[in-house]
């Protein structure tokens, strides 16, 4: 009896100890069980959606996704769904997270593929695909880019509306990360994309210029094989009579400039090359190349300079 007494004792202090825990359960005889009136959602999507946006509104977008997640969750196939995941990817955007609001976008496409947002959904992935280009965080002494998320997302809106919008700026975008990368050869395969998916649309033109510097680019590394060179020369010189008046053409007329200088330099370093293991003959034709082909340049002066010395050592 004692235990009895004191058993009730225990359950009763207890419930008083938890009694504001239960204030927020309700018990619901259509589900046959306990609900928190705290976690679930107004009685009509409609209600709940004015519910978030009020927070969205209010800049409070933490409490905001959360009240949109509920009328996805809740109301999944409502005609107001979409436009909750849509919020969704803003709320998420604005507090920086940039990969889940490009996520939570993407399912509109994934789920909601008629959705009136589809437009908004290209254009909000494109510029969180932007945010992610100049995205740096460090954790733990590493540095971490966003630039493989945004190859991602930028492929993924090529990928949702080929001939949409924002796919060929989408698709350039992709080369010139590549580029920025280092990865020319990368690169190029993604502008002779936009070159030949897109001929008509304003990315062709400075794609077309991008392909002509990735080879100028790749021919940095190449000391005396001239292949990258003289393929970039090619490009550019394609480029200028494609495009004689092009705001890019006087660019291209530098980079022609500075790639036969290049040139000019990698044969006067081949005929120095000949001249150090005394090959006299190989180097007098490559000096001579020079002197005939660059001779405006400060090699040709130098080949010359060279030849003269040749001449007094009787070579």
């Amino acid at each position: 009896m004692i235990n009895l007494k004191k058993g009730i004792f225990v359950l009763v202090l207890w419930l008083a100890l938890n009694s504001t825990a239960f204030a927020y359960w309700i018990w619901t005889p259509q589900s046959k069980k306990w609900t928190n009136p705290k976690y679930a959602p107004k009685e009509s999507p409609q209600e709940q959606l004015k519910f978030a946006k009020s927070y969205y509104e209010a800049k409070d977008y933490t409490t905001a996704h959360k009240e949109f997640k509920k009328l996805v969750k809740y109301y999944v196939d409502a005609v107001e769904a979409p436009e909750a995941q849509y919020y969704m990817g803003l709320c998420l955007d604005e507090m920086g997270k940039y990969y889940e609001a490009y996520q939570a976008y993407q399912k509109i496409v994934d789920k909601y593929p008629f959705s009136t947002r589809m437009e908004d959904v290209l254009r909000q992935e494109y510029i969180v695909a932007q945010k992610l280009l100049d995205y740096r965080k460090k954790m733990v002494g590493i540095d971490f880019t966003g630039e493989n998320a945004a190859i991602e997302i930028f492929r993924k809106i090529v990928e949702n509306a080929p001939y949409g919008k924002y796919a060929a700026a989408s698709q350039y975008k992709i080369g010139l990360t590549y580029k920025a990368k280092g990865f020319f050869v990368e690169a190029t395969d993604e502008f002779q994309k936009v070159v030949d998916e897109y001929p008509d649309s304003e990315w062709a033109e400075p794609a077309k210029f991008q392909i002509a510097q990735c080879a100028a680019k790749s021919s940095l590394d190449a000391s005396y094989d001239q292949t990258f060179t003289q393929e970039a020369k090619d490009k550019f010189n394609e480029f200028l009579k494609a495009h004689p008046e092009a705001e890019l053409s006087k660019e291209a007329e530098s980079r022609i400039v500075e790639l036969k200088d290049k040139e000019a330099e990698s044969n006067y370093k081949i005929a120095a090359f000949y001249e150090k293991q005394r090959e006299y003959k190989s180097a007098k034709i490559y000096y001579n190349y020079v002197i005939k082909n660059f001779a405006r340049s400060l090699w040709a002066e130098k080949a010359y300079e060279k030849l003269q010395e040749f001449e007094k050592k009787g070579l």
